[in-house]
């Protein structure tokens, strides 16, 4: 089993001097710091020390937001170190995954951030029927009467819809939704010119008329 650390700062201009020392004391081996917010999940530093670790091995934080930015997401975290073998210890909230209590810890976060999903999502549910029981649609709001006449006006006139939408500053999707049930909403292609020759004409030209055309042809040369 090898201690491995895992300091984070925010920002340059922040120093990881106490938790790297904090991640020494407690028997770091070798300590990888990232240098950036916790918000990203490309950190290089945390990549190569996920890529150095060994199934056994044990990852030291000297607090737990140093690894993950809420609750949700330090549980993916600690999914994926659980998932490689890895075992997780926060110097500061004292949470060692090795042991029974750290393990049982982690649960009962698991728990916490899935009650809070559902209690979520049960808000969101209940803020929706209300939002239709009073009249209203939630979600994205439509195009006014204004915006859509203009959309068809300008279709009308030949304007490419590509362009209609940067002219109006609505996506080429509205452009569409504004043209169903004028007869304009199928895209636009290429116009092909019919150039096809007719096997004989309807109606043939006098022989007469024939000649005099030959005569002045002949007689401009």
């Amino acid at each position: 089993m090898t201690l491995l650390g895992y300091a984070r700062v925010s920002t340059l201009h922040q120093s990881p001097d106490m938790q790297t020392r904090a991640l020494t004391d407690a028997g770091a081996e070798r300590i990888w710091t990232d240098r950036m917010s916790g918000a990203r999940d490309d950190r290089p530093e945390l990549a190569a020390l996920l890529d150095y670790s060994r199934r056994g091995d044990v990852l030291m934080v000297w607090r737990l937001d140093r690894l993950g930015r809420s609750l949700p997401h330090l549980l993916t975290i600690a999914r994926d170190l659980q998932d490689r073998g890895i075992e997780l210890r926060s110097l500061t909230e004292a949470i060692d995954s090795t042991t029974p209590g750290g393990r049982l810890i982690f649960h009962v976060f698991g728990a916490v951030a899935e009650f809070e999903r559902a209690v979520a999502a049960e808000r969101t549910a209940a803020g929706v029927a209300a939002a239709r029981a009073a009249g209203r649609h939630p979600g994205r709001p439509g195009l006014t009467a204004d915006t859509i006449a203009a959309v068809q006006a300008l279709d009308q006139a030949g304007t490419p819809r590509a362009q209609i939408a940067r002219t109006l500053g609505i996506s080429r999707s509205s452009v569409y939704r504004s043209l169903v049930g004028t007869g304009q909403e199928v895209p636009r292609g290429p116009r092909k010119l019919d150039l096809s020759i007719p096997d004989a004409f309807d109606d043939p030209l006098p022989e007469a008329e024939i000649a005099t055309w030959e005569g002045d042809i002949f007689s401009e040369r």
